[in-house]
């Protein structure tokens, strides 16, 4: 990933979507040739000199101080995950262990995951990898046994697999929720081939996901609620908490769970009750 492209696309992006009275600044009304804010004016909302903020936007600036990158944050209202994306950005390459491979789950997160049989939950690396799941996981989702390793990866079922996409019925929101965490990763990793051939990969064959690629939002892994249309029990309201491994913080367990008494409590019941045997691979 060319970083200093990616800095500057980033920041004319996010410049984009805010206009002058929305930061306090007076529109004199007339026809603005770039939408949203101007350089100009973000640079008088962070504090710096126009030129500055030209070199910095351009790449051109070296050991930019978290000062000016939080100044800058602010005027363009970035939440936590912009601001690290920006922050990756914007700095230095850091001295970074090359990503393996392969990465590894530990048996006492494997043994985590089968003993929460009523709890739905898997376990993603830094790409979006399915590394490890349990049996409801599969009985809700689909079976992450029976896919190809590398077909195992939320990116390629979300855009590929019309199994897994018929199962959401939010999917541009998870389908965007996915191109997000997928950027803000790639910010953090910019030379890993394993990422960049997956993104490489989505863009060609993908429209959607070249589409909102272009749009540089990022998001973490976080919690809320989706609602699942299963081929078997019907509707399922389940609420989300994503949870970072303290050793690895690449690795993110995922659980879904369901509110008590609720018509979506009998149906993970009744789905558990079928799949009780199913083997987890």
């Amino acid at each position: 990933m060319d970083k200093r492209a990616e800095l500057a696309e980033f920041l004319r992006t996010r410049r984009a979507r805010l206009q002058p009275e929305d930061v306090g600044l007076r529109s004199y009304g007339g026809r603005r040739r770039v939408p949203g804010l101007r350089r100009e004016e973000l640079a008088q909302l962070a504090g710096v000199s126009v030129d500055y903020y030209v070199r910095l936007e351009q790449g051109r600036t070296n050991n930019v101080s978290e000062e000016i990158l939080g100044a800058v944050a602010q005027a363009l209202r970035l939440d936590d995950d912009e601001r690290a994306y920006l922050r990756n950005l914007a700095k230095p390459t850091r001295s970074r262990r090359r990503p393996p491979r392969t990465e590894r789950v530990r048996p006492g997160v494997r043994r985590l995951l089968d003993m929460a049989e009523g709890v739905p939950a898997y376990l993603i690396g830094r790409r979006a990898d399915v590394l490890a799941w349990n049996r409801m996981a599969a009985a809700v989702f689909t079976d992450f046994g029976a896919l190809e390793p590398a077909r195992r990866n939320w990116g390629r079922m979300i855009f590929f697999n019309e199994d897994v996409q018929a199962v959401f019925d939010d999917w541009t929101i998870k389908a965007r929720e996915t191109v997000a965490f997928l950027r803000l990763r790639a910010g953090e990793y910019p030379d890993d081939p394993e990422l960049a051939a997956l993104v490489g990969e989505l863009s060609v064959k993908n429209e959607d996901f070249r589409r909102w690629w272009a749009d540089h939002n990022v998001k973490d892994k976080s919690n809320g609620r989706k609602l699942l249309h299963h081929p078997l029990v019907g509707d399922l309201v389940m609420n989300y908490e994503s949870l970072r491994l303290p050793d690895d913080p690449d690795q993110i367990l995922v659980t879904y769970t369901v509110e008590a008494g609720s018509p979506s409590e009998a149906n993970l019941r009744l789905l558990a009750s079928w799949n009780s045997e199913a083997p987890v691979r």
